[in-house]
């Protein structure tokens, strides 16, 4: 089963929390806060490996959760922080968020890395909190939450040619024979379910890598047939193999119709260079119409070079003509896709709900503070109150008309006001 896209879920790890902890030491009673920070939760980070060539593996695992970082010890110690959690992806991985369809990245060089998870930063001890006023706080930080996304990872092939063309042109049987690929080969349509990928060794020094694309039909472009999932897989091309079918009752209409749907569906795909071949030379219907279709084609400029898989007529021919066009074609530069960060976006940015419950604050960062209060310890609770007055929010709550004793939800904790 070769898969091609998969949704994902992924967490990046919870910071450790910071502690509150004195100093304790014979001969000095005063010893002064020594809490340690937490350590950082782990990253969620995507890494191209180039031995894989589907995403398989994330049809059985669809979950991935880095480690928490460890809470802080005394004595001013920080806590050990989390690995990062690497998931291996083949080159060509594109990466969306599922939720707000936003590209995310582009995946094709080898080694390539990309965080799409953050891990939450350590909570810091009292160390932190002392101040000439207040020289013993007792005040910490919990760990600041990982990040969760639900990610789509869609995969396109990349080779340097793709071999195209209709149900059973022969593209199978031209890739089993310059390649060690064994795709599955058959006298009815739609033998190929899913792309295959080849290496064509040309000699010792040159080599190229060669897709067959399931075939096409009228209204691929549109969703019809296997076309639509498949077409994307040519995206990555640099050079198009156009198989023509030499038992084809009008290879030439054939013709137009692949390249009018390769058009449709992209652009680019329809201005790609071609090299189109008659397959199937061998038998004598398919010789009968090599003539007149080499003229017609030649009338538009394109040139009809003949083939036969099975006898292997011309086919080294061809792997070196494309490996020539290849070497012609200028390098393009590799545009990856890494996250937007909007810096239009109000941080402190906080909305109010009135329900029957009582107050609902929403907004990243007065969830994110309270996620990081200890709301056991006075010291931490003052400062969290102190926050909630510096955004804006008191004032806020105090407008929409709350009272003494009124239920205010941040997060997934539950506050009760008091003046």
């Amino acid at each position: 089963m070769f898969v091609d896209s998969v949704v994902i879920y992924v967490s990046s790890g919870k910071g450790g929390d910071g502690m509150v902890h004195m100093h304790r030491e014979k001969f000095r009673p005063k010893g002064g806060p020594d809490g340690g920070d937490g350590g950082r939760g782990g990253d969620v980070i995507l890494k191209v490996n180039p031995t894989i060539n589907t995403l398989n593996r994330f049809h059985f695992n669809q979950k991935f959760a880095a480690q928490a970082g460890k809470n802080g010890g005394p004595s001013n110690r920080t806590g050990r922080s989390a690995e990062n959690l690497v998931i291996e992806i083949p080159p060509g991985t594109i990466v969306y968020n599922d939720e707000t369809t936003e590209l995310v990245g582009d995946l094709v060089e080898v080694d390539q890395t990309l965080i799409v998870a953050k891990g939450g930063r350590g909570g810091r001890g009292n160390q932190h909190f002392a101040t000439s006023r207040n020289q013993m706080p007792l005040t910490a930080e919990r760990g600041e939450p990982g990040e969760e996304f639900v990610l789509r990872l869609e995969l396109k092939l990349i080779a340097d040619v793709g071999l195209v063309g209709l149900p059973n042109a022969g593209k199978s049987s031209i890739l089993a024979a310059t390649t060690r690929a064994t795709p599955k080969i058959a006298d009815y349509p739609f033998t190929t379910l899913e792309p295959n990928l080849g290496v064509v060794q040309l000699d010792l020094d040159n080599s190229i890598i060669m897709a067959d694309i399931p075939g096409l039909i009228e209204g691929a472009s549109e969703g019809i047939g296997l076309g639509f999932d498949f077409l994307r897989h040519v995206q990555r091309t640099r050079i198009l193999v156009h198989v023509l079918n030499g038992m084809s009752e009008d290879p030439y209409a054939d013709f137009e119709t692949i390249n009018s749907e390769l058009d449709m569906f992209d652009e680019r795909l329809g201005k790609l260079p071609q090299i189109v071949v008659l397959n199937k030379m061998d038998l004598s219907m398919a010789a009968e119409k090599y003539p007149a279709l080499h003229e017609k084609l030649a009338e538009r400029g394109v040139e009809l070079m003949p083939v036969s898989a099975v006898s292997r007529m011309n086919l080294k021919e061809l792997m070196w003509k494309a490996y020539h066009e290849l070497q012609a074609l200028p390098v393009l530069p590799v545009e990856t896709a890494l996250p937007v960060y909007r810096t239009d976006e109000d941080p402190n940015a906080f909305e109010i709900e009135k329900t029957d419950e009582g107050f609902i604050v929403t907004g990243k960062r007065i969830e994110r503070a309270a996620a990081m209060t200890f709301f056991d310890q006075p010291g931490s609770v003052r400062r969290f109150q102190r926050f909630m007055a510096g955004v804006g929010v008191e004032k806020a709550l105090r407008d929409a008309g709350i009272q003494p004793g009124e239920t205010v939800f941040v997060g997934e904790w539950e506050l009760t006001w008091q003046e």
